[in-house]
């Protein structure tokens, strides 16, 4: 009898660890000397058994959630919890390609007598940021040149550089020898078409950023440009993308397997990113302690020591995305998180109904 007792916990200790190290594959990316370990998805119902993985609107809306940690005027960082990596990454790539912005689509130029070839100034200008809210406009038609009120902004660029009869004689500055030398982006100027000085009074249309450098001229040379700005995606063209950047890195998480103290700590902390690792004064001796895992960079530089790679469990959680997003200045970034949403639940909308119409069929 104390035989078979004996048994019965040996298995359900081994049953348990089994368990932990099951939840460890689905749950954890572990990295390691030489490789990186469990790096797909797993949970897929029936994939392990005890484990039920059939997908639940319940369980998604329990386990799921948006915390804003940062948010600027450009920049927002935020964490999203509990959902798979596929949809993560489509999310990315809506913010990247499929948000609409309005960009400069037509280069209409009247005189162009500076260095700058007529084709390498039309991309400089297409590559600006316009500040213009894109909801507020349609898409062109195909095939429409002129374009109208609801689907076009234009802009005009005119300006000519002549000599400062107020420099000095002995100057050889050109900011004091010659006027308008440096076109910049200010120097773009909203021309309305239609209604649009009504309905868009307030809204302050023009460049994101006005000291981007377009051309150098010298006395008698001029620029004479109209630009028409049109509704697009970064799917056609990279001056459409919203963002500078969007990216997302999985929460990383260090866990120390034994208490690490003196030299070997301060070694410890100087491993890992700043504010990872801190150090603590335990009955006079200084041990290491970690303190904010989220700012680890994960560069595995405690594993070049002997040491010290055993003391370390390097890990990412797999359902814990810090999405980073850094906008181009036309839209705040809440509002773009918020448009590609709107895109994605659109996405899913569309596949639903042909779903429902193939079942028709």
């Amino acid at each position: 009898i104390y035989c078979g007792a004996y048994d019965v916990k040996d298995n359900i200790a081994k049953m348990a660890a089994t368990m932990s190290n099951v939840d460890e594959i689905r749950n954890r990316v572990i990295l390691g000397e030489f490789n990186v370990k469990n790096v797909h998805t797993t949970d897929y119902p029936g994939n392990y058994p005890g484990y039920d993985d059939t997908w639940s609107l319940q369980k998604f809306q329990k386990n799921f959630r948006i915390d804003v940690v940062q948010m600027d005027e450009t920049c927002m960082e935020f964490d999203m919890v509990g959902i798979d990596a596929s949809i993560a990454n489509a999310f990315r790539r809506i913010l990247l390609a499929e948000v609409p912005t309005m960009a400069v689509e037509k280069v209409f130029i009247y005189n162009n007598t500076s260095i700058i070839q007529d084709e390498v100034l039309a991309q400089r200008l297409g590559l600006i940021p316009i500040k213009a809210d894109p909801r507020l406009f349609e898409y062109r038609n195909a095939g429409d040149e002129e374009g109208t009120e609801i689907d076009t902004i234009q802009l005009q660029l005119k300006i000519k550089c002549t000599r400062n009869h107020q420099a000095t004689k002995d100057s050889a500055d050109p900011q004091e020898l010659y006027l308008n030398h440096m076109v910049y982006s200010k120097d773009m100027t909203w021309v309305p078409i239609g209604n649009q000085a009504d309905v868009l009074a307030d809204a302050n249309i023009g460049p994101v950023h006005g000291d981007i450098l377009l051309a150098k001229l010298r006395p008698g040379q001029e620029l004479d440009i109209v630009m028409h700005c049109v509704k697009g995606i970064g799917q056609d063209h990279a001056k459409f993308s919203p963002v500078a950047t969007a990216s997302y890195r999985l929460l990383p998480e260090i866990t120390l397997m034994k208490t690490v103290e003196g030299e070997k700590a301060e070694r410890l902390k100087r491993c890992f990113s700043p504010g990872v690792i801190e150090l603590e004064n335990h009955g006079g001796k200084v041990v290491a302690k970690v303190m904010n895992s989220r700012l680890d960079t994960c560069s595995r530089e405690v594993l070049r020591h002997d040491d010290l790679k055993n003391a370390v469990k390097l890990a990412r959680v797999r359902d814990h995305f810090i999405f980073s997003v850094e906008s181009t200045g036309i839209l705040p970034p809440d509002v773009l998180v918020s448009e590609a949403i709107k895109v994605l639940m659109a996405k899913c909308q569309r596949f639903l109904s042909e779903l429902d119409s193939s079942e028709m069929e």
